[in-house]
């Protein structure tokens, strides 16, 4: 994408399950549109409570791990450039089990509400985790409620290993090279997720050989468009 298709979006509409999934996935791709005046907001389904990494060395455990994650996340939107968070509240590992219908009507509301030119969501069955899979799957419902006309693009966003082997090769593959040091700067955020694999010093600082081994997901962020049967 162009600077100037970058720009052309209303508005970005961001729903994943977990802090640190706006980052990972797609931190680069939603920097570029806020760096392009895009308003973006992110509605993230829970605070991840029950996510396994705790720090390198660990500074978290279960009970204040909600609230550090809630912090890291909302540092990490303010790095990107992310204007609007909404808290679904939900319950980390088990968005699966929930009643369905409504939080299909709450994140139709929301639809309705921001009025979307684009969504970003996990491609139901590709996305790995059973979060990822059932929240984009619940999107996925909201958006197909909406009329032909009236209903945003979406961008899935899929990382199974066999995902390209089913659904094809991602047709949006956005150059994000631009924005590698926005994207870095969120995932230091999300420290107590980035440590694992971003080991620092002892004065703090991310050791440069860890940094290269991540440098090609600041490269670049694939998706694909989803289309509605």
């Amino acid at each position: 994408m162009t600077w100037e298709e970058y720009a052309l979006e209303r508005h970005v509409l961001v729903v994943f399950p977990h802090p640190d999934d706006e980052t990972f996935g797609c931190g680069g791709t939603l920097a570029l549109f806020a760096k392009s005046g895009v308003p973006i907001t992110y509605v993230c389904g829970t605070l991840g409570q029950m996510g396994r990494n705790m720090g390198k060395p660990f500074f978290a455990n279960r009970e204040s791990l909600p609230k550090i994650r809630e912090a890291e996340l909302e540092e990490a939107c303010k790095a990107i450039g992310i204007q609007h968070l909404i808290k679904l509240g939900l319950r980390d590992k088990t968005i699966e089990f929930e009643d369905p219908e409504p939080l299909i009507n709450k994140i139709g509301e929301i639809l309705r509400e921001v009025r979307p030119s684009l969504v970003l969501t996990h491609y139901p069955g590709y996305a790995v985790h059973p979060d990822h899979n059932a929240l984009g799957e619940l999107t996925i419902k909201a958006l197909s409620r909406l009329s032909p006309q009236e209903r945003p693009t979406v961008y899935a966003h899929a990382f199974a290993r066999d995902c390209q082997d089913i659904i094809g090769p991602p047709d949006i593959v956005n150059d994000i090279s631009a924005v590698a040091d926005v994207k870095f700067a969120a995932i230091l955020a999300h420290r107590s997720q980035s440590q694992v694999f971003l080991p620092r010093n002892a004065s703090g600082q991310v050791k440069e050989p860890s940094k290269n081994f991540y440098s090609q997901r600041l490269q670049q962020e694939s998706f694909w468009t989803y289309h509605f049967s």
